[in-house]
């Protein structure tokens, strides 16, 4: 695993929400255990967004994001032969959860069919955000899930 990580330095007028995002980003070869550990970053990031960001997220929204952050880490997972990596990026208003990987197919998005066993992935990402794009670029496609908070 390597890791990356960005914040914010300390802010010298406590109770204001800062102006730049904090962003964090784990890339993971595919090893045992690595879907669980890209949830663990996810929550971590999480945490910190709600308590030195501000953002206000309900319960229904974390779960959404978690979930989003399953969907697409299992998706490269299980579809590219490579390293992916995962990226964390918010402010109090807005949260993408990006995933690159090393396979240039773009994601097939079905329509919705609870008799298909299998093949729900995006669906359920295109449920729970608000904007997914998918798109190829130099290393393989970027998935990128974008949520709006209310705060």
């Amino acid at each position: 695993m390597n890791q990356h990580a960005l914040s914010r330095p300390d802010d010298p007028h406590p109770g204001h929400r800062p102006t730049e995002a904090l962003h964090i980003a784990e890339g993971f070869g595919g090893e045992e255990g690595c879907i669980a550990q890209a949830r663990a970053l996810a929550d971590r990031f999480l945490s910190r967004l709600t308590t030195e960001w501000l953002a206000v997220l309900g319960e229904h929204t974390r779960n959404d994001l978690m979930l989003a952050v399953s969907e697409l880490v299992t998706n490269a997972d299980r579809f590219t032969h490579g390293p992916y990596l995962l990226e964390l990026e918010g402010t109090a208003q807005r949260i993408s959860v990006t995933v690159y990987d090393s396979s240039t197919a773009l994601p097939v998005f079905f329509s919705p069919d609870p008799t298909r066993p299998g093949g729900h992935g995006m669906e359920i990402v295109v449920a729970v955000c608000d904007r997914l794009t998918a798109e190829r670029v130099p290393v393989g496609k970027r998935v990128r899930a974008e949520f709006e908070l209310s705060g």
